[in-house]
């Protein structure tokens, strides 16, 4: 049983917003096991769980109770952290406010985590992103060689990395949403094949019968929750590349008319930012595998 008390129980609730039964926004049972499986190889659907009841805030109350403080202090780390990339995520794209209070009620909640972790608290200099720190930062020229992709597919995407930047500049603001997602899932699609091994043992590959289905029947959202599990991708990046991966589903017709999307310059600039900041890190991870 983990050392928590009370009090500390309702600052967890709190934050996690498990009122309502849920667990954040894991609307979805598999979402939520994913999460808790990457965090701490633990399947929160194990009968155990249950000992409250079925919902997702039940079987985290329940988790508490019987796991020890080293795992529930790792599991309350990471769902914090995710709380916080969720919280930059929505500032970004639509503009939500972060109050006082919920950066009091987070640092209080990363300090229950860390006295059951064993670890020092450390004063934490982790602030909520603003909007024009994160279009205002600049990358380093695009090279695509160092994903060490075959010569042919680093020639195509390099074209289309050029076609966004001229977009860009057009104002074909839904143009740039596109190429970042096609661009996104065709360097990913290119280190699955370089990596098939990794990808495909993944316990988040989309499987049929058993069976790990084979690459080109794999969705954008398949190959970024693999390449998050294998550390590829940060939780940051994952996350803002799940949000690109919506917009890029607009490009049926049909679907955006019924969302009533409509693509502007300050969306189609975070795309491109996202598109940067997820091949940083692949690049980084790659050439800092390969050194190892």
């Amino acid at each position: 049983m983990a050392n928590l008390t009370n009090f500390e129980k309702l600052k967890l609730e709190k934050i996690f917003e498990m009122d309502k039964g849920y667990v954040l926004d894991f609307f979805y049972n598999d979402e939520f096991q994913k999460f808790v499986y990457i965090s701490v190889q633990k399947d929160i659907y194990d009968k155990k769980y249950s000992y409250f009841g079925d919902s997702k805030a039940r079987r985290l109350r329940a988790f508490w109770k019987f796991e020890p403080d080293p795992i529930v202090g790792k599991l309350i780390n990471d769902l914090l952290e995710y709380w916080y990339h969720r919280k930059n995520i929505k500032k970004l794209m639509y503009g939500e406010p972060i109050y006082p209070l919920e950066k009091q009620l987070y640092k209080e909640c990363k300090e229950i985590a860390n006295r059951l972790l064993g670890v020092e608290q450390k004063e934490t200099n982790q602030e909520i992103l603003t909007e024009e720190d994160f279009l205002n930062y600049e990358f380093d020229k695009i090279d695509l060689s160092k994903l060490g992709l075959e010569d042919k597919i680093i020639s195509v995407l390099n074209h289309r990395i050029n076609e966004i930047e001229k977009c860009l500049k057009a104002k074909a603001f839904l143009s740039v949403i596109f190429l970042c997602g096609s661009v996104l899932e065709g360097i990913l699609l290119g280190i699955a094949m370089k990596m098939p091994d990794e990808f495909k043992k993944s316990p988040f590959s989309p499987k049929k019968d058993g069976n790990v289905l084979p690459f080109r029947y794999w969705k954008l959202a398949n190959f970024i929750d693999v390449a998050h599990s294998i550390k590829l991708l940060k939780e940051d990046v994952k996350k803002l590349s799940h949000v690109l991966k919506d917009f890029r589903n607009y490009i049926h017709p049909y679907q955006q008319l019924e969302s009533r999307f409509e693509p502007n310059e300050h969306i189609a600039k975070i795309c491109w930012q996202v598109l940067q900041s997820a091949i940083f890190q692949l690049s980084s991870f790659l050439n800092s595998r390969e050194l190892g």
